[in-house]
């Protein structure tokens, strides 16, 4: 019963879905988790695709590695704004479960595919379903909470979303030491099963109360204009970023998103309300998101590859000492709400920033022999900085967003998210590739295996794999790993000037919001209406 309790305590909200509401969060969580996980499970495992088939691998390429790894994102990235607008209209419930049924397909194409191009494939189509999923977890969320609990929620829905970062490692990591490559996959299908049975119990119907028009011409440049983008961004290392096809590319990216941008202004029912813009709230969320994913996926993809590479850990013992990350990111995330409250969400994002930056100067310290103890240092600063900056940071978006149209205020943070973790892997990687190339060469010039060479001259991980073949000396190795450390340096370095110039950002235009009020405010006029009706309770 709910005597005491008046209709204004429910924010507008069915006092059932309000009863079960962090059951709701352990949902969406969960289903986060899976997006997360997928797109983090194969960074130990890249070293293994890498290997000949016969030693169990697939011979993948630089090339391929990279696309594997960004089939994901550049196809999730495309959809966000699609998936969020299809689950806004029709039900955020129903997106939710269709994703997780599409990612687990893909999933299951990855785990018994045997050539790159089918791994590319898996990847792509669990981007598919990673786009419905993401958004809906976020709009459902904000949906199920009144303002005043909102940042909390937020906090917990970030925490899980880092925790999830190390949590892929690691199980992909006990996977790797027993079975083949691509029972990597496999970890998402209990979770998955578990997410849909749950969520069918336990996950509210709610849409667009408005139910707004569909917009397909924006759909479609959105499609279009973002996976150009993101496809510019992975290719601009290969072809040369100021090459004619990289100016072809980003040109006609910047065409199509220009034309996106006109077509929004003059719809009455717009897919993305670029008026939300104007809001240094959003605007500034919105980028410095952008900015710590490209610090903190591009060392991502880096950092694994020197713990294996360099340090010679396997995948598993890679994992494990990545699995701090996860414990510390899980710990702050829910105390950021009481931190903003206090000292305003500039100055603990900005905080949060610098920690980032901290940690990834230190990395830049990194050597071919490193302790460990050294490179623990770094990941507290790294996850303590990225656990502080997201939970301000995806609270000020959605709070300046009408609650009907919460799919597009989480899309916008999705969007953010893939594209600056794309442009960093794009980025950083591309740093150390030219850094290896330049180092390596000299080293490989005296071998007369053309295969042997070429494999080391691809990457640190066909190195390797020939090293443990017993075909590279020992001293072509060294140079190897040194060339890799000299680029991994490069790379952390200009990370974590980006990451400063983002913290700077950040404190001077954020909003500081210090007072609950608007910190967990209402995100705008929208109430957010269930297919249930709301009830008014003023007593028995």
């Amino acid at each position: 019963m709910h005597s005491s309790v008046t209709a204004v305590d429910y924010d507008g909200i069915d006092p059932h879905v309000y009863d079960r509401r962090w059951k709701t969060l352990a949902v969406l969580c969960s289903s986060l988790m899976i997006v997360i996980v997928g797109n983090t499970v194969l960074n130990v495992a890249l070293p293994r695709l890498q290997q000949a088939t016969e030693r169990g691998g697939i011979g993948a390429s630089n090339s391929e590695i990279q696309w594997i790894v960004d089939a994901y994102g550049l196809v999730f990235a495309g959809l966000l704004f699609t998936a969020a607008a299809l689950g806004d209209r029709f039900g955020r419930k129903g997106a939710l479960q269709a994703g997780l049924v599409i990612f687990g397909l893909g999933s299951l194409l990855g785990a018994i595919g045997d050539s790159s191009a089918t791994l590319i494939a898996a990847r792509a189509i669990m981007g598919v379903g990673a786009a419905f999923v993401m958004p809906s977890t976020l709009s459902i969320l904000t949906n199920v909470f009144p303002a005043r609990e909102r940042a909390k929620a937020i906090a917990i829905w970030a925490g899980i979303s880092g925790g999830g970062a190390a949590i892929g490692p690691i199980t992909s990591g006990l996977l790797l030491e027993h079975f083949w490559w691509g029972s990597v996959f496999l970890i998402n299908l209990p979770i998955i099963v578990g997410a849909l049975i749950a969520g069918w119990f336990l996950v509210p119907r709610s849409k667009d109360a408005t139910e707004s028009p569909l917009d397909p011409i924006g759909a479609l440049l959105s499609i279009l204009g973002l996976g150009a983008l993101v496809y510019a961004i992975i290719e601009g290392p290969h072809h040369g970023w100021v090459s004619i096809e990289s100016l072809l590319w980003f040109g006609g990216a910047a065409v199509l998103l220009v034309a996106f941008c006109w077509w929004e202004v003059r719809n009455p029912h717009p897919m993305l309300d670029l008026q939300l813009f104007r809001s240094s709230r959003f605007s500034v969320a919105s980028g410095g998101i952008t900015l710590t994913f490209f610090a903190m996926f591009g060392s991502f993809f880096v950092v694994t590859q020197y713990f294996q590479g360099v340090l010679g850990y396997s995948p598993l013992g890679a994992a494990v000492r990545l699995l701090p990350m996860s414990f510390v990111m899980m710990t702050v995330a829910p105390m950021t709400p009481k931190l903003v409250a206090r000292l305003g969400a500039n100055v603990v994002g900005a905080v949060g920033m610098l920690s980032v930056a901290v940690g990834l100067g230190g990395s830049a310290l990194f050597d071919v022999d490193t302790s460990y103890a050294q490179v623990l240092v770094t990941i507290i600063f790294l996850a303590a900085g990225m656990a502080l900056t997201m939970t301000p940071m995806t609270t000020q978006l959605m709070a300046s967003v009408p609650r009907d149209r919460a799919g597009m205020g989480s899309a916008t943070n999705d969007t953010t998210r893939e594209l600056g973790g794309a442009l960093g892997v794009a980025v950083l990687g591309s740093l150390v590739a030219g850094r290896y190339s330049e180092g390596i060469a000299s080293a490989v010039r005296s071998i007369d295996n053309a295969d042997v060479r070429g494999a080391a001259s691809a990457g640190l991980g066909g190195a390797r794999s020939m090293f443990d073949e017993g075909l590279l000396p020992r001293e072509v190795l060294d140079a190897a790993r040194r060339a890799f450390v000299d680029g991994f340096s490069l790379a952390m370095v200009v990370a974590a000037s980006v990451v400063v110039i983002a913290a700077v950002t950040v404190f001077k235009l954020l909003p500081s919001d210090r007072n609950a009020s608007e910190v967990t405010g209402e995100g705008g006029p929208g109430a957010g209406q269930f297919d249930e009706e709301p009830v008014a309770v003023a007593g028995d």
